[in-house]
């Protein structure tokens, strides 16, 4: 017997009904943004290795050890895609679609970073991502948490998420902190592991990430950030407060809130699910109002946000969602049964375009066909033998209660489902 293949560590395959919960899951963050007038975009999964090294700054933990990086047939380096919104932005600008009309846009679908496999997080995993370009308010700020907020209440999750929110300010903002934190940092030398040192010389901000228990409190008594804030940056994080506030939005401000990527500016924003500990987070974003320019446009106001899906199925977990029962099942008891039953099905398809059902094959006797009508987690079995073809007739049999079977005339099977099933 040959040696079987097995899928790649941390790239899982996501079957029922992980699917089912998946697919409502997308469905439903979908429905919000269209909701909000969020149209989709479709982008590769592979760019060029530079996008995201130009975007997300060399000295962070994707560009660092994360991507999957390759040389393609034309020694060209390419980059299986580890997050959204620097390809949104190339393909925005590529596409002529910034510099008129603000754009609203959403992405979702799969990507990729070589990160320890744990529960919630993966090599390959799902994102649904939002991007708004050519406005530099912070009322689209608001708009970008509140629909988070109404994303939560949707699934039902809302009671387990908290709000944390800070401003990153300007760039000149970050480099008076930048310069005080590293003289904080100095202080406490010893405490630094190789990479934290690494990070102190490059990027200090990128120390507040750090998951190394032992600066935990370090890091908690570090200046925070609203302390070097602008006036500009300050005024835009008050009017962001303000909106939150007014629309009934719980949050807490984190001073130490950075996000691990080169490009934000100004408001940062994280939902997190306390309970979860390491892998709060299930969804982050922010203002990047430099990025446009950066990849070689003019410049240009962007904000955005990414949600993790396989951190909230997490949260998901035993929830029943749609899509994960079928219907009905057609039993077809008999030769003739077959021919008359692949016809009754697509009729009934044809009418009730929702209704979800399966056709038996393979035969079977009625007992072994009833049996697969109860795997299947059918609501119902519509069962077709001779003598329900001589009456132009189905017997109605209810697999998940207690009720008599019925006989249903042929040409009210469609009124009686669509009753029944509220197809």
């Amino acid at each position: 017997m040959s040696k079987r293949i097995q899928s790649i560590r941390g790239m899982h395959d996501v079957i029922p009904p992980a699917s089912g919960v998946l697919r409502s899951l997308e469905q439903t963050l979908q429905a919000v943004l269209q909701q909000y007038g969020y149209q989709e975009i479709r982008l590769p999964v592979l760019e060029h290795t530079e996008l995201f090294r130009r975007s997300l700054g060399t000295v962070t933990d994707i560009v660092e050890k994360e991507m999957y990086t390759f040389e393609d047939r034309n020694g060209d380096s390419l980059t299986l895609r580890p997050e959204g919104t620097a390809s949104c932005v190339r393909a925005a600008l590529q596409q002529g679609m910034l510099y008129g009309q603000p754009a609203r846009l959403w992405y979702g679908g799969p990507f990729f970073r070589h990160e320890r496999p744990q529960k919630g997080r993966y090599r390959q995993f799902h994102q649904c991502g939002a991007e708004t370009f050519g406005l530099a308010g912070p009322d689209i700020d608001a708009e970008l948490i509140i629909m988070c907020w109404h994303m939560w209440q949707r699934l039902a999750i809302l009671p387990s998420t908290s709000l944390q929110i800070n401003s990153l300010g300007t760039l000149q903002a970050r480099q008076h902190y930048r310069a005080a934190l590293v003289e904080y940092f100095r202080q406490h030398e010893q405490q630094l592991d190789g990479l934290e040192k690494q990070r102190l010389q490059a990027n200090p901000m990128r120390i507040l990430d750090s998951k190394n228990p032992e600066l935990t409190e370090i890091i908690s008594d570090a200046p925070g950030l609203t302390e070097y804030l602008d006036p500009e940056s300050a005024e835009h994080f008050e009017g962001l407060q303000e909106l939150l506030d007014a629309a009934g939005i719980d949050y807490d401000i984190n001073p130490h809130l950075v996000r691990g990527l080169d490009y934000y500016s100004k408001t940062v924003f994280e939902w997190t699910v306390p309970e979860q500990g390491s892998q709060a987070t299930i969804c982050a974003g922010g203002r990047y109002d430099g990025l446009v320019e950066q990849l070689g446009g003019k410049p240009y106001p962007a904000a955005g946000f990414a949600v993790g899906l396989e951190r909230i199925m997490v949260l998901l977990e035993g929830a029943r969602t749609p899509g994960m029962e079928i219907d009905a099942y057609l039993v077809l008891v008999g030769e003739q049964a077959v021919p008359v039953g692949m016809q009754l099905a697509s009729r009934l398809r044809d009418q009730l375009p929702s209704l979800s059902m399966v056709v038996n094959c393979g035969g079977g006797s009625i007992k072994t066909q009833m049996k697969r009508a109860d795997k299947s987690n059918a609501k119902l079995a519509i069962i077709l033998a001779e003598d329900e073809i001589r009456d132009d007739t189905v017997g109605i049999k209810f697999l998940r209660e207690e009720r008599e079977q019925e006989s249903v005339p042929q040409e009210n099977l469609v009124s009686y489902l669509n009753a029944y099933l509220g197809t």
